[in-house]
């Protein structure tokens, strides 16, 4: 195992931990609420996005413990978002991570405030006593619910359920994928940057570059594993795009556009990474790991 695995295992050994611990400390009146919450959580995934919240708070010179709850809380957005796209009313999946979706193992109303509730405890996390100052602790809030809200995400899975079963052209579907995934990953990396006091523009300009970057890269990597990937690697049905008359680039564009594409991405993301004077091994390191990966 290289440097690299054993770091990125031990990031996502550490946020399956703080997740854990924040579902304990929540005190969950209702325990089938709190079975589905931990079930969303603790289920494996990528982490991505907790991931790139420690490695750039490392970056920049912050401790992993004041990182812990602002990795947590862009996990839960995201868990809470994978909970509701797989409702019968959005992508209608049965299967997340080679396990039945929350609403098969839980039922729709169960389901449906499981994600809620992660989207609560995310901002209750980062609104904790923090040695991050006042007013970093009220950047970082605010870039999350930017993001995650009517202006990022929640936008995106909008555009995304409107463009089905339609012709759209390739600058939708890259608004699409900026909104729907590529912002809270952009969010993840700016807000390790604020928790360890980062607030030259010219930095956070490059970082959020950077995190556009690789969010479209990702969201492509995906929409290729659709296409080539296997229910058994993924852990989630495969063929949904195609199935769901979705457009994504590697339908629009082809195999091995998409395969140049996301090569040209990351070299570029690789780039402004190697413009920074932070020591930025292991970020460029998850980039190879991104565009190599079958999961």
């Amino acid at each position: 195992m290289t440097n690299f695995d054993e770091t990125l295992l031990y990031y996502r050994k550490r946020i399956e931990r703080t997740l854990e611990n924040a579902l304990f400390s929540a005190n969950i009146a209702s325990k089938p609420l709190c079975e589905a919450m931990r079930y969303s959580t603790q289920n494996g995934g990528k982490r991505l996005r907790p991931v790139l919240v420690y490695a750039t708070g490392l970056c920049f010179g912050q401790a992993l413990d004041v990182l812990d709850p602002i990795a947590a809380s862009v996990e839960c957005i995201h868990c809470y978002s994978l909970i509701h796209d797989d409702l019968p009313a959005m992508d209608n999946d049965d299967l997340r991570r080679g396990k039945p979706t929350c609403h098969i193992a839980f039922g729709y109303a169960t389901a449906i405030l499981a994600g809620d509730a992660l989207q609560t405890m995310a901002f209750e996390l980062l609104a904790k006593p923090s040695s991050i100052t006042p007013e970093n602790q009220l950047k970082i809030i605010q870039c999350l619910s930017h993001y995650s809200g009517a202006a990022g995400m929640c936008a995106g899975q909008s555009l995304d359920l409107m463009a089905e079963e339609k012709e759209i052209t390739i600058n939708d579907l890259k608004l699409i994928h900026s909104l729907k995934t590529g912002v809270l990953i952009k969010a993840s990396v700016i807000m390790g940057a604020i928790a360890a006091g980062c607030n030259d523009p010219q930095l956070l300009n490059t970082l959020e570059q950077f995190g556009n970057k690789i969010g479209f890269a990702f969201q492509l990597q995906d929409d290729l594993l659709d296409i080539t990937g296997s229910t058994k690697n993924l852990g989630k049905n495969t063929g949904q795009d195609i199935k769901m008359q979705k457009a994504t680039y590697a339908i629009l564009c082809g195999i091995e556009a998409t395969k140049k594409q996301i090569e040209k991405l990351m070299d570029e993301a690789i780039g402004l990474l190697q413009s920074l004077p932070q020591d930025t091994q292991f970020l460029e390191g998850l980039c190879g790991y991104l565009v190599g990966r079958d999961m």
